[in-house]
């Protein structure tokens, strides 16, 4: 197979969010396949000097791997479609509504896509525990979790009343939003998918994830041999079809392109809710994406082509936009 492209594709990576470790290690796998498949590919670590190092280094594909605020959330993706450089991965709308955990569940709870019930609780409401159990006719155990954060970071499992106080100010570290869940009991599940422009998405093998404790917490997802990954994951077809089912439409609803992959908590009885979408899945060692298209035949090199893709089919995009405009 020849290369996709002869345009200089800059891996954007890094950045200013609490996931630049995890960011900076997707990009250089990413930037490192694309060198072993004879790409012009060069890294750039974003800052505010993102213009300049992308007009200086010729770059005119951007390949994402960028997680967390400011690069997962619509704001690069749309200084990209500004400047007219075509991206990887989902558009502006589909990252900021993936990324804003209450807006993805308000719609997807809208499609009939189930999502565990819950709250919202802003940095100045002060909010009682009691009273906030109270509303959403809630009870212990309960997540705390920043409303836009990923990697599980400032995420908080509250089992006892004492813990209340400090996973709200957890949250409110990373988000002046906290959104409050119910906890879902039983097994945890990871469903990605590979779209492009010409096909319908492809949805890959799911994931069980058994972690410490039961709970996939940051150590659990990027610490080697702190988690069990059961892929394909042994559930029953029926909850295997659903959950895949789920994971399209969910994919669909939000206007998704590229790569994605859908979060799931699944009851013992086998009832499957979606927890959050991510937009820019992580692409290190012992990322997901990589895990689950491996099961497929679709190896890491060839895995990064296939999301390349969707910046091609953008790039196509655009030309088409500008001959309209011109017209």
């Amino acid at each position: 197979m020849g290369r996709l492209t002869d345009v200089r594709i800059g891996v954007l990576m890094g950045g200013r969010s609490s996931e630049r470790e995890i960011s900076l290690k997707t990009g250089h796998a990413v930037h490192q396949a694309l060198i072993r498949r004879g790409y012009d590919a060069v890294a750039i670590d974003v800052s505010d000097r993102l213009h300049q190092d992308l007009k200086e280094q010729g770059v005119g594909l951007a390949f994402l791997s960028l997680h967390g605020p400011g690069g997962e959330d619509g704001m690069v993706q749309g200084f990209l479609e500004t400047v007219g450089i075509p991206y990887t991965g989902s558009g502006v709308r589909a990252s900021a509504v993936g990324m804003h955990k209450v807006v993805t569940k308000t719609l997807l709870a809208a499609h009939d896509i189930p999502v565990p019930p819950g709250t919202v609780v802003r940095e100045r409401d002060k909010a009682p525990l009691a009273k906030v159990l109270r509303e959403t006719k809630l009870n212990l155990p309960i997540v705390v979790k920043p409303v836009s954060q990923g990697s599980t970071i400032g995420v908080t499992v509250v089992r006892r009343a004492t813990q209340w106080k400090e996973a709200l100010a957890l949250a409110h570290q990373y988000d002046a939003e906290a959104m409050v869940e119910g906890y879902i009991p039983g097994h945890e599940a990871a469903v990605s998918i590979l779209g492009t422009t010409a096909e319908s998405p492809n949805v890959l093998p799911p994931i069980e994830i058994v972690a410490p404790e039961g709970f996939y917490d940051f150590a659990a997802k990027y610490q080697k041999g702190k988690t069990q990954y059961l892929c394909p994951a042994p559930f029953p077809l029926k909850v295997l079809k659903q959950i895949g089912e789920l994971a399209g439409r969910t994919y669909e609803v939000l206007g998704c392109e590229g790569a994605a992959r859908v979060d799931f908590r699944i009851t013992p009885r086998g009832r499957p809710y979606v927890l959050e979408i991510n937009t820019v899945p992580g692409m290190t060692e012992t990322s997901l994406l990589p895990m689950a298209a491996a099961q497929v035949g679709i190896g890491y090199d060839n895995l990064v082509e296939r999301i390349l893709q969707s910046a091609l089919d953008r790039a196509a995009r655009f030309a088409q936009r500008n001959k309209s405009e011109s017209a």
